[in-house]
């Protein structure tokens, strides 16, 4: 029997659905990446002035924190934990570099603030690593207390008023220009020098994923910690390491986050975690661990920001941009179960 003139056209289609079917579950980022360029697309068509550089110089200016606790998160998620505690550790860490160089050193160079920062972050991720891997607990509860311990702590020994004047290292990096030219208006758009500091981190961050042992050691715990243990890979070690980056991570993106804005206040950065979980859920690594890549955790970096810098635009209050992100993580989570159950 010969296949009917309907079979033939139907096979191309069938083919290129599989197709398209096979590359999403290989790289679930696809979706991600077909979002966002869906998504920029829509409203560019209603909004032109979307694509001014202005707008995308301040979406590349609002990732740079946002993006650098997501590759911390990620990098864990990888494993199969979860950190909530890693904006508690950038406000304590940014805090205390502050009232440090403000108040007793005050000559303190730029570099040196920062590479302090990112050890402080480290030490307090290394304490997170300790307390998951000798407690033998999940890693949310362990984080959800030590959020509340390291705020505590600042909140009750070093302060809790906000700093206003930053000492001028910082308030310089904080404007120094990487790119600036002026637009038809006549306003100067700048992007800032500290937007180098995500593409380094991301960089680092595939390399030790997918070019260490260190890397195929967190994938292998991802999957399972059991067969992991079994096969010889040091499951304190590898707790230390994790817990340790996403806090140095953390403590960058926190002293970041001081400079940029001109202020040090230590009640900032409260309630961020669900919009950074959700960039790297959205960037298709799953919470079970195991799964996810750099490339997918920088894109549900942008697919939040561009989300929120639309609803902006458009005038929504930020309410339903909290809603809007909501529903955003809801369709992931049930795009990425059916995915596995098709599996």
């Amino acid at each position: 029997m010969t296949p009917s003139s309907e079979t033939l056209a139907a096979a191309p289609s069938v083919s290129a659905r599989a197709g398209f079917g096979a590359l999403v579950r290989r790289r679930p980022e696809t979706i991600t990446a077909l979002l966002l360029v869906a998504i920029c697309g829509t409203v560019a068509v209603v909004n032109p002035a979307f694509l001014q550089p202005a707008t995308l110089i301040d979406i590349g200016r609002a990732s740079v924190v946002m993006g650098l606790f997501a590759l911390g998160v990620f990098i864990i998620l990888a494993a199969g934990g979860i950190d909530v505690s890693f904006t508690a550790v950038a406000a304590l860490t940014m805090y205390s570099m502050t009232v440090l160089a403000q108040s007793i050193l005050p000559d303190l160079p730029i570099a040196v603030i920062l590479l302090l920062s990112t050890l402080g972050g480290a030490g307090l991720g290394v304490i997170n690593g300790l307390l998951v891997h000798h407690l033998k607990v999940p890693s949310l509860i362990v984080t959800i207390g030590t959020q509340y311990l390291y705020r505590g702590f600042l909140l009750s020994f070093i302060g809790t008023v906000w700093i206003m004047s930053l000492p001028p290292q910082m308030g310089a990096f904080g404007r120094m220009p990487l790119l600036q030219f002026s637009a038809a208006n006549g306003a100067t758009i700048t992007l800032p020098f500290y937007f180098l500091v995500l593409p380094v981190a991301a960089l680092a961050t595939w390399w030790i994923l997918n070019r260490t042992l260190m890397g195929r050691a967190i994938f292998a715990v991802g999957g399972n910690a059991d067969i992991a243990s079994r096969l010889g890979y040091s499951l304190r070690t590898i707790h230390i390491f994790l817990f340790g980056y996403a806090g140095a991570l953390a403590g960058l993106a926190g002293i970041i986050h001081v400079c940029a804005n001109r202020q040090a206040n230590p009640f900032d950065l409260v309630g961020t975690e669900i919009n950074v979980i959700a960039a790297v859920v959205l960037g298709g690594a799953r919470i079970t661990g195991g799964t996810g890549t750099v490339l997918g955790t920088m894109l549900g970096v942008l697919l939040i920001v561009v989300i929120n810098s639309v609803l902006v635009l458009v005038g929504i209050p930020s309410t339903w941009q909290r809603l809007v992100v909501g529903s955003f993580i809801l369709l992931a989570a049930a795009f990425f179960v059916t995915r596995q159950r098709k599996k």
